[in-house]
């Protein structure tokens, strides 16, 4: 096995049940709404490459999950950037043209809140660092912590900011599941924007620079059952 590359068990709940189902039953029920999420062209397929049946639902991160998505960081390296053991990404994507596509998903509002946690001090300077670079770069004010809180969140939306620095047509998807009762998650897209509001205020990132290449997309599980 790889060392960044994570088989999963088909899972039994939660987010994670819910995105290997609508990966590889329902992808066009995905696809549809992100392209009108994203104003895509018609013939603008994407095609996911993570979480695969084929692939043991397999979850990719560092490294492996950018050499997945066929991508090469020319200008920064990953290794400059992130220490190991950095995101493991729910879904990945590319389209036709050559979009590559993260997704973090959700299934209740307690899987947003996360904190930092990684114990060699080398990597939390090397994170510290680059989560205030990223922060600046979006002209966030708020005067808090991002390793603490919605550190998920942020460490996400760096990730998207290393691939966009170095010049690739990446995008950041966030999926929230909708009428996941087992999980007590919201019912409503309403609630969800409740939540994501809040988390966006807390952060300072209302309105950001790239915020044209970060979305979210709202998937009711009914579709999926």
């Amino acid at each position: 096995m790889s060392m960044a590359r994570f088989p999963q068990l088909p899972c039994d709940k939660g987010s994670q049940k819910w995105i290997q189902r609508l990966i590889n039953n329902q992808p066009e029920h995905l696809n549809s709404q992100i392209g009108a999420k994203l104003n895509l062209s018609r013939d603008e397929h994407i095609q996911w490459l993570s979480p695969l049946k084929d692939d043991e639902y397999s979850e990719y991160r560092d490294q492996e999950f950018i050499d997945l998505l066929g991508a090469k960081l020319k200008e920064k390296p990953l290794t400059d950037f992130w220490p190991k053991r950095g995101p493991q990404w729910d879904a990945l994507g590319k389209s036709f043209s050559g979009k590559l596509f993260l997704v973090e998903a959700k299934s209740h509002i307690r899987e947003l809140i996360s904190t930092m946690q990684a114990k060699d001090e080398n990597s939390a300077r090397t994170i510290h660092k680059n989560l205030q670079e990223v922060k600046r770069f979006l002209g966030s004010n708020a005067e808090i912590d991002w390793s603490c809180g919605f550190y998920q969140y942020v460490n996400r939306l760096a990730h998207l900011y290393l691939l966009r620095q170095n010049r690739l047509p990446a995008y950041l998807l966030f999926v929230y599941f909708i009428n996941d009762f087992e999980m007590k998650g919201p019912t409503t897209i309403h609630e969800w924007k409740g939540a994501i509001e809040l988390l966006h205020s807390y952060l300072g990132i209302r309105r950001h620079k790239l915020k044209d290449f970060v979305t979210d997309v709202f998937i009711n599980i009914r579709y999926l059952q």
